[in-house]
């Protein structure tokens, strides 16, 4: 598999880290690590850091501050994260009325802007339970072309102006005339609008984006982009700036481009795209909030409705055939059950032509997979499916009032991302944010994992960071990266945080597992309410690329 990467070339120095609390397999109880180059060369105690001493360029006191692998997340859209931090996300709208003023402001902020963009309103959860008008929107921003969408990116708004610029709109699958737009008129709106994003601005909020993740102790992001997201010039931008050097903003950048292959020379335009998989958001269906994820049985408050298909079993078969045959990794977009079932049985299908052994060792992926059921969890197990999952969700729209129970009903609601589930039947998680739909946030996720809203879907903290650090690494084929041991990858993170802990979902876990005496790593204690870690300091490939108040 290719591999975009931030760091530059590296000077051969050798750093010592001592004085703290390094989370390591190789060594429990670790205080000390030392680095040579781009590598993780030692990990022990303190005392044993003595002979170290004298020998290395640059000594770090940690002062008590916790190391951890950097965190990857598994699922980000990274302009559209930029866009987000450096314009108009309202994502902290409480009402409508605040979000009609959010747009205002923007609109009178922006005036060089040929298209206004705009991210995060989510009707379900304004007082109003309603989303903007079109007129409502036309007088906010005077006129100009605004794209707004949807928290979950799967539907947007769009002004009269906007709507203006893209000929035939009207007639193309998904249009509404006052409602969101979803499927093919959402798609080609969205192109209108990100098309006029000039190389700058792009350039800008892509940089805007890593720095963030960067400073949260993010050491690589895997970008999901594809012609239904985003354009090639912005895939490939993305990447040669993750790869520029010195001015590299930092994390790792893997790109999966979503588009289907059918042939070799598919999968050759593909790789020479530079990604690494022809994965991520290739749509088998679309989302919950938007009323598009496809499921078996119609949405509670939709009657007679199901959601969309984008991709039936042969289609999605033929795409991980051809994939397979190509040494390239398949992946798809599916989140309602029915999607789900049109994706296990479609590898299946695969398997029977390629081979089983071939789809297994390939380690296709799922993203969001949502609505498993019992069949697909052990379909999931069966195939070696990688779930590309995001906890945020669950935190955002789960529970008995949440925007899942509205649109599924309590009973089915209940059902949704069944971490422990996965979990126990083998099947590997990678966690991400999916960003901007939910912030770059590892620490919360790895919270929102083993404080789900459901409690039998919960998960250990341990469990749930090692799918947020070794867990990534692995999804891309990689299982000597994501953890601190003598011969990884110097991509690392510096905390500060409260007390370690051994947190576990509940009382049937042995109680031998958060007893010192076990060997068990402590990690910070993530309890709701309480205050996350801090990051100091993140590396990647033995390079600082984040400097707190550590430094």
């Amino acid at each position: 598999m290719s591999e975009r990467t931030a760091p530059g070339p590296h000077e051969s120095r050798t750093l010592l880290l001592r004085g703290g609390e390094v989370h390591s397999p190789a060594d429990p109880f670790a205080t000390a690590m030392v680095v040579e180059g781009d590598s993780i060369a030692w990990v022990g105690s303190e005392g044993a850091a003595d002979s170290f001493a004298d020998g290395v360029d640059e000594t770090v006191h940690l002062d008590g501050a916790l190391v951890t692998p950097a965190f990857t997340d598994a699922h980000v859209h990274t302009t559209s994260t930029g866009l987000a931090l450096t314009g108009l996300d309202l994502s902290g709208a409480p009402c409508l009325a605040d979000a009609l003023e959010r747009v205002r402001a923007h609109a009178e902020a922006r005036t060089g802007d040929r298209v206004l963009l705009g991210t995060g309103w989510d009707a379900a959860a304004w007082p109003e339970r309603r989303h903007p008008t079109r007129e409502e929107l036309d007088r906010a921003t005077g006129g100009r072309p605004l794209y707004l969408s949807r928290v979950d990116v799967h539907s947007a708004l769009a002004t009269t102006a906007l709507l203006d610029l893209v000929p035939g709109v009207t007639r193309l699958a998904g249009y509404e005339p006052e409602g969101p737009l979803t499927g093919d008129a959402h798609h080609a709106v969205r192109a209108a609008a990100y098309g006029t994003v000039t190389p700058a601005q792009r350039a800008e909020a892509q940089r805007a984006a890593l720095e963030h993740a960067a400073s949260l102790g993010i050491g690589a992001v895997h970008e999901c982009a594809g012609p239904d997201i985003s354009g090639e010039d912005d895939f490939v931008s993305l990447l040669e700036l993750a790869t520029a050097s010195p001015e590299a903003p930092g994390p790792r950048v893997h790109g999966y481009w979503a588009e289907q292959v059918t042939s070799p020379a598919d999968a050759a335009r593909i790789r020479a795209l530079g990604a690494v998989g022809a994965a991520g958001d290739l749509f088998a269906d679309g989302s919950l909030g938007s009323h598009t994820a496809h499921l078996h049985a119609p949405y509670a408050d939709a009657p007679g409705h199901t959601g969309s298909a984008h991709l039936d079993a042969d289609e999605i078969a033929a795409h991980v055939a051809a994939c397979t045959e190509a040494g390239l990794q398949a992946g798809f977009h599916a989140i309602g059950d029915a999607a789900l079932t049109a994706v296990t049985e479609g590898v299946r299908a695969a398997a029977g032509k390629v081979g089983l052994d071939r789809v297994r060792a390939a380690r296709h992926r799922v993203e969001h997979a949502e609505m498993l059921t019992e069949t697909t969890v052990a379909a999931f197990a069966e195939l070696a499916l990688t779930a590309s999952v995001q906890p945020a969700f669950d935190a955002a729209w789960g529970g008995e009032y949440g925007m899942y129970a509205q649109r599924l009903g309590r009973e089915r609601a209940r059902t949704l991302n069944p971490y422990a589930a996965l979990l126990r039947a083998g099947v590997p998680l990678a966690l991400g944010s999916d960003s901007p739909v939910t912030p770059l946030d590892p620490w919360g996720t790895i919270r929102a994992a083993a404080f789900h809203r459901t409690p039998e879907h919960r998960i250990s903290v341990r469990g749930a960071f090692t799918a947020h650090t070794r867990g990534g690494w692995r999804a891309l084929g990689r299982d000597d990266a994501g953890v601190l041991v003598p011969g990884a990858p110097a991509d690392y993170a510096v905390w500060r945080a409260g007390e370690l802990v051994v947190q576990t979902p509940d009382n049937r876990v042995a109680n031998w597992s958060t007893d010192p005496r076990s060997g068990t790593p402590g990690l910070p204690d993530l309890t709701p309410g309480g205050q996350l870690p801090t990051c100091l300091r993140t590396v990647v490939g033995g390079r600082t690329v984040y400097a707190g108040p550590f430094e």
